[in-house]
Order: structure tokens, then sequence, then C-alpha cells
């Protein structure tokens, strides 16, 4: 029954648009607290919302998100607090008149008139901050700005609502002082305590997303505090996997190209100056000596160049393979060193690869009669956004009845064919494509984007018959060519 109240509700919420969001007076907000932890690529938001149903049978509620805000998150989830599964979520509308998009969230189970849950949504938001200033000196310091609203966007009536803004950093440079907020608060609308910033509280807020609040009520906030670490930004990357079940190895090459989203070096590169604060241990946070990455664990051969070629100054420390289903969490470390250090605005792309064995993330399924692989979708660098991923898998030759199941849909799905030496017609090849990727996507599908095939008897046995058949066919050309008088003139 909860099912089919959800459905119709999603059905009327698309269908009559978002003013029948607006009119839902089913849910009042008790309280709303906005947790904002400010960082340097990525911005991670949690928003809490204390909500009262106001009559029986109130299972789906509505969440605003300004068209700023929609633009800059990224990745969106609920629950309820204190709980891990993950409710159901989806967009059911936008209102053009005040660019506000609205989402609908099927609670676990619906509420009785005065009953209370707390509604927990986290979101992640990329390229949401700027270097201020936009250069730097390559001792200088690193400092970043960054805007929101100060009034969190509701359908419903909200009794009271803080926003809290944590810089990663105690040095917050400057921050907005809201003015005119009388009907909602008579006490400072902002207070400072160490590196958190508290917006409110402010009482008594009415219905939020209607086109008269929205202009006369919202107001822009701006805090520009200091960032210690670097700001990393992948713009592209292309990962390829390929599946050999005759060498039973999984062979995964990544092409990354990084960004250093920083402020720009202002003057020229001084190496001595770089080489004296690295000795001293004061590296100026807008430059990236390097990256620490965490490969799967089990991993061999590993190669890392670049355009130029090998690059012979990172350092592998690699972790045994763990079995599937263990709940051990080992995995190698790569400390992987440029050939220069990468300073504000500058770009560097390099190549990374590495075997494991298929034993490692393939099985056999006995009641579909199908291999089960787990590829990883993208290595995970802390605190960075890759802005386009390309994720390709090659199929053993002659597989068929392919399935996959990403744990969160892609922009694009492609099924082509990739054909290599020994190759007769082909293998196989499903490729994904994402947008704004943020380490909370690496951290749900590192080891779930699953891929399901039948590979038949025959299909083992293409390749060694290729083989013979490429022997046999030189063998033939040979005994032939003996055999042909090719002289333009016979010798007496």
């Amino acid at each position: 029954m909860a099912r089919w109240r959800f459905s119709l509700s999603l059905f009327l919420l698309a269908t009559l648009g978002p003013w029948l969001a607006l009119a839902d007076h089913s849910f009042e907000n008790t309280a709303i607290v906005r947790t904002v932890e400010l960082g340097g690529a990525l911005v991670h938001i949690t928003t809490t919302y204390a909500v009262k149903a106001l009559e029986d049978g109130s299972a789906v509620y509505t969440i605003a998100l300004g068209d700023d805000e929609h633009e800059k998150t990224s990745w969106l989830e609920a629950k309820i607090k204190g709980q891990s599964a993950v409710l159901p979520l989806e967009k059911v509308g936008y209102d053009p008149k005040t660019d506000i998009h609205y989402y609908a969230v099927e609670l676990s189970k619906a509420l009785k008139a005065n009953a209370s849950t707390n509604l927990v949504v986290e979101t992640v938001q990329t390229h949401a901050t700027y270097p201020w200033p936009e250069e730097a000196g390559q001792k200088d310091g690193q400092s970043l700005k960054y805007e929101t609203d100060l009034l969190v966007l509701s359908p419903y009536v909200t009794s009271v609502q803080r926003t809290k803004i944590r810089s990663p950093s105690p040095q917050v440079h400057s921050y907005t002082k809201p003015e005119g907020l009388e009907a909602f608060t008579l006490e400072d609308p902002v207070t400072k305590s160490g590196s958190t910033l508290t917006y409110g509280p402010y009482k008594n807020i009415p219905q939020s997303t209607t086109e008269d609040f929205v202009q006369e009520r919202q107001q822009h906030v701006t805090i520009h505090y200091s960032c210690d670490y670097p700001v990393i930004e992948v713009t592209k990357l292309t990962r390829t996997a390929e599946i050999s079940h005759w060498g039973a190895n999984l062979n995964i090459q990544d092409n990354v190209h990084l960004h250093n989203g920083g402020p720009r070096l202002k003057g020229h590169f001084s190496r001595l100056e770089h080489q004296s604060s690295a000795y001293f241990g004061r590296q100026p946070p807008h430059i990236i000596p390097g990256l620490t990455l965490h490969l799967p664990a089990g991993i061999h051969d590993v190669y890392y160049y670049d355009l130029i070629g090998n690059v012979s100054t990172s350092h592998l420390r690699t972790a045994p393979s763990v079995p599937k289903g263990s709940q051990n969490n080992q995995f190698s470390v790569l400390e992987l060193k440029p050939r220069y250090p990468i300073l504000g605005g500058w770009n560097y792309s390099f190549t990374l690869g590495w075997d494991t064995p298929l034993g490692d993330s393939a099985g056999w399924d006995k009641e579909s009669g199908k291999y089960v692989v787990g590829v990883p979708v993208m290595t995970t660098i802390p605190g960075t956004v890759v802005d386009v991923a390309e994720v390709k898998i090659i199929l053993p030759e002659g597989a068929t009845d392919l399935e996959f199941f990403p744990p969160f849909p892609a922009a694009m799905n492609e099924l082509s064919t990739h054909v290599i030496y020994l190759d007769t017609i082909g293998r196989p090849t499903i490729t994904l494509h994402y947008n704004q990727l943020t380490d909370q996507h690496a951290g749900v599908i590192y080891v779930s984007l699953l891929v399901t095939y039948k590979v038949p008897f025959s299909a083992h046995l293409k390749k060694p018959l290729a083989v013979a058949t490429a022997f046999l066919g030189t063998f033939v050309l040979a005994f032939a060519w003996k055999r042909i008088d090719t002289r333009i003139q016979r010798q007496k």
C-alpha cells in the first residue's frame, strides 16, 4: 500500500508540476540543521530535517534545491537518522519562476498524524569553491571562497533552522553578515567560534519555496577561508579493464588528466625555492608534490609513465591477495611522484596500470551458468572530483548473454567490439560514461560494478585454433613458395 501511495504521489507531482508540491501541507519541519564542511574541490553538506506529519499516511517528503545548489550537487542521498538503509529518491519537478528543483523521498514507514522522524540528506558539491585571490606567489598561502544561500528552502513551514559552516582552517578571512532578519531572529544572525560559522537559529520560517519568499527573504552569503591542502581535479579519466580467461588475469589501465584548481602561479617557478620549502617541511598548500593512491591487493606488474616516458621516482608497497568475501580491507599503496611539482593552474597527464589475478574479482555462478566479475570503476584520490570518466570493460572473445549492474546510472552506455591480436570476431566491450564523480561514488562502487556473461567451450578453442591456423598457413605458403619457380628465364 505504501509503495502504491508513493507511485501515485510521484505521478501527481510529475503531472501537475511543482505547484502541487508547493500546496502539499502533509508535513511541517520542527527543525532544520544544515552542516557544511568546506574543502577544496569538494564540499560535503549534511541537512537534518526534524519532520512532523500533519495527517495520517504521510509517506512522501519533498526536498527543494535552488538552481545554483542543484547545479553543483553531484551526490544526493537520503536516510532516516540512525539507519543505514538508503531511501528511494527521485526528481519530480522544476519551477522556472523560482528556479527550484524538487525531489521526492519515500519514507521507510508512513507516518500517522503528529508522528515525527528525522530525515538526513547528504549532498556533495563539486566546483563549489574558487581561489581568491586568483593568483599566488610560490611561497604564498591558499585561500578559497564559497557562496551559498542563507536559508534552507522547503515547501513546508519550519519552526527553527540553523546552518553551520565549518572551515578546514580557523583562518576565516571574511564572511557575510546578513541583515533584515528581524522577522526571524532578534539576536546576532551569525556567530563565529574557531573555524565554525553558525547562521541562526532563525524561527517561524514560512513556506520558503514561493516566488515572494525567494525574491524578498532569501539572501546570499560568502565565506573567504584558508585551505591548507591542494585543490585536485581530474578533468578526464579513461579506465580500461581487460578480462582474460587464458591468462586468468584482469588488467586495469588508467589514463588520467590531472589539474591543480588552486590559485595560478604568480611569476616564474623557482626550483631552488621549491627544494628549500620541501627540505624545511614548509610546502605551500597550492602545490601538488605527489599523490598517495590505494590500489587493490594482490596486484603485480605495475607500470606508471607520462608523456616523456617511465617515471621511476614512485614507490609501491603491495599487499597479498584477499579472498572474496573477506572482511580484511588490505590494499596496496602507491606513492606516485610526478616528474615535476604541479602548481596552481598546471596540468599533468599520466598512465597507470596493473595486473591482478582474475580469481580475486571473478567467480562462477552455478545457478545462472555465468561468470560474475566485479570491476572497480575508479581509484580514489581523496577530496578529488572527476569531471568526465569513461570506463571500458573488455570481455573475453566469444562472451555472450552480457549483463552489467552499475550501482548508479551512467550518463551513457555503449556496447561495441574490440579487436586485438589473435582475435577472430573481436571481444564484446561495455563502455560506461560518468560525469562529476566524487569520493562518495568511489566509496560505493569500488568493488560493485558487476558484469555477468557466458563463454561457451567453443570460444575457448578459438585462440588455439587461430594460432594453429596461422602456423599452418605460414607453413603452406612457405611450402608453396619453394615449389614455385620465380625465375624469368630458366638456366640451360
